[in-house]
């Protein structure tokens, strides 16, 4: 078994509320074990002998047909997500602004080159750096003021993601490793 850590994209903001408590019913009756949510965001925590690619198409199916909901989820295992902590190409700001630490976890793999469009096409002071199947964005003066905007990113790069902030990744690391 396998511990996943399981994100729903674009839930309990802008009109599409997921009950945490249906979540983990609708997760569990999938055969997953061990589920626990973080937030209220749709973070999932769970165990399961199947790939990430399977646990976001069993979850992606079962919130539309269960709950209504048709939104993307993107998994990693615990290990993958370690690996995209250690992977962080802004240590100080981790260190000193978690909050303005944005790491987007993509549905594909992304061109780099694409990624330096991106950034040459910012006007603000946002910085944002690849590896991987993740974006890292740094947002000094603040994610929620900042043009650089979830569906101004997926434009750019082609593919859906869903981001949480350096806090939100630690916990979930410790819920996780729990």
């Amino acid at each position: 078994m396998n511990v996943h850590i399981a994100l729903l994209r674009a839930v309990n903001v802008g009109g599409s509320v997921v009950s945490m408590a249906r979540l983990r019913a609708v997760a569990e009756g999938l055969g997953f074990g061990q589920v626990r949510t973080l937030l209220n965001s749709g973070n999932l925590v769970l165990s399961s002998a199947a790939q990430p690619p399977e646990v976001e198409r069993l979850l992606e199916d079962a919130l539309a047909r269960q709950m209504g909901v048709a939104t993307a989820v993107i998994a990693r295992t615990a290990l993958e997500w370690s690996e995209a902590i250690a992977a962080d190409p802004f240590h100080t700001e981790a260190a000193e602004d978690p909050s303005h630490l944005l790491v987007v976890f993509l549905k594909d793999p992304i061109d780099p080159s694409v990624v330096e469009h991106l950034q040459a096409s910012i006007r603000g002071p946002e910085l944002v750096r690849a590896q991987e199947r993740q974006l890292y964005i740094t947002y000094p003066t603040g994610i929620g003021t900042s043009k650089l905007t979830m569906s101004v990113i997926e434009r750019a790069i082609g593919t859906r993601g869903t981001g949480r902030n350096w806090n939100t990744l630690l916990k979930l690391q410790a819920l996780a490793a729990a």
